[in-house]
């Protein structure tokens, strides 16, 4: 990631960012699971066996938080972001399952500078996370806002 900090003119509808790779341990499954999502299949290696998802699995929101944290590392953390309003659809489409390696990326759908937040401009994104084998185990669209660099240059 380059030095300067990304703004919202750096997002422009096509560039991709690049997500991962993350492996996933059964250690870091249970300790999720035990906090947030406590079903056997996310506790214990027999129960996930014998569940629909054929092994120790995460819980959705644990590769969910796992998504939200390659997308920081990637490009949220050295950019001007300013949150987002929300998540326009998050899918699980495969199990994570212990010892899978996720990986992926966000792509830019398209940009709109907001009229009722002057100097600020909203980024819509696609993103695709896939294991190990590429089978698609997330898919989610989201927008995030991002401080326009001529607004940035003003409080300079």
């Amino acid at each position: 990631m380059s030095d300067q900090k990304l703004a919202f003119e750096d997002f422009q509808p096509g560039r991709r960012f690049a997500l991962g790779p993350r492996p996933v341990t059964a250690a870091e499954i249970i300790e999720f699971a035990r906090e947030f999502d406590p079903q056997p299949m996310h506790l214990d290696e027999a129960a996930g066996r014998a569940s629909i998802l054929g092994g120790l699995a995460a819980s959705g929101w644990h590769t969910s938080a796992l998504f939200m944290r390659m997308m920081a590392e990637s490009f949220l953390i050295n950019s001007f972001s300013q949150g987002a309003p929300g998540v326009d659809f998050m899918e699980w489409r495969k199990p994570v399952l212990a010892g899978d390696t996720l990986s992926g990326h966000s792509t830019v759908m398209e940009t709109r500078a907001l009229r009722s937040r002057p100097g600020i401009g909203m980024v819509k994104f696609r993103h695709e996370v896939e294991n190990q084998k590429g089978e698609l185990v997330c898919l989610a669209e989201n927008s995030i806002m991002f401080v326009l660099r001529e607004a940035l240059e003003k409080t300079a």
